[in-house]
């Protein structure tokens, strides 16, 4: 797969962002399904063989246990992004827990007791 422009790999980011975030919630693994995922951003490498996802989890869950799920998931959910966004080679996906909002909805919650 050739280099791609930094507008091009956006886009792709974005397509891999809005289809994983679907396709996490079919996963069956009790891991991933046990709480609520959602796919902060998606960041593919110039040549798109590679794509670090960050993501944010709500419910009760096991960070380790999460990330373990969803990196046995991590064939089913190439195969899926290949097939829906038509891609000839689907990056392999590495995953990162995002605590932004976990983080911010602490601060709300100081604010409104403090």
């Amino acid at each position: 797969m050739h280099p791609t422009t930094s507008h091009a790999r956006e886009r792709i980011n974005e397509d891999i962002q809005r289809e994983l975030s679907v396709i996490i919630g079919e996963v069956k693994d009790p891991r991933v399904s046990g709480c609520m995922v959602s796919v902060i951003a998606a960041e593919t490498s110039k040549d798109q063989r590679y794509c670090k996802v960050h993501v944010s989890a709500f419910g009760t869950f096991e960070e380790r246990e999460l990330l373990k799920g969803l990196k046995s998931a991590a064939g089913f959910l190439r195969g899926e992004l290949c097939r829906r966004l038509k891609l000839r080679q689907s990056p392999e996906l590495t995953f990162t827990l995002d605590r932004g909002i976990e983080h911010a909805a602490k601060i709300d919650a100081l604010l409104k007791n403090g």
